[in-house]
């Protein structure tokens, strides 16, 4: 597999990905609740939990 090739695929995954998550303006408001969350109070603890509760649930907001 060339170069050229294996990029292609891996533009097309990341596309994919993003699509099934939501598209860019989810992505978008995931990055925002993160950084709420990383902001926010809380041990780091708590914090990584909301935060990969947040990832597991692309493109909605919990606060």
């Amino acid at each position: 597999m060339d170069l050229k090739r294996l990029i292609g695929k891996a533009k097309r995954t990341a596309e994919d990905t993003l699509d099934k998550r939501g598209g860019k303006d989810a992505l978008k408001e995931d990055f925002r609740e993160l950084k709420d969350i990383a902001a926010g109070e809380g041990s780091v603890k708590d914090k990584a939990k909301r935060a990969a509760d947040a990832v597991k649930e692309p493109g909605t907001t919990k606060h």
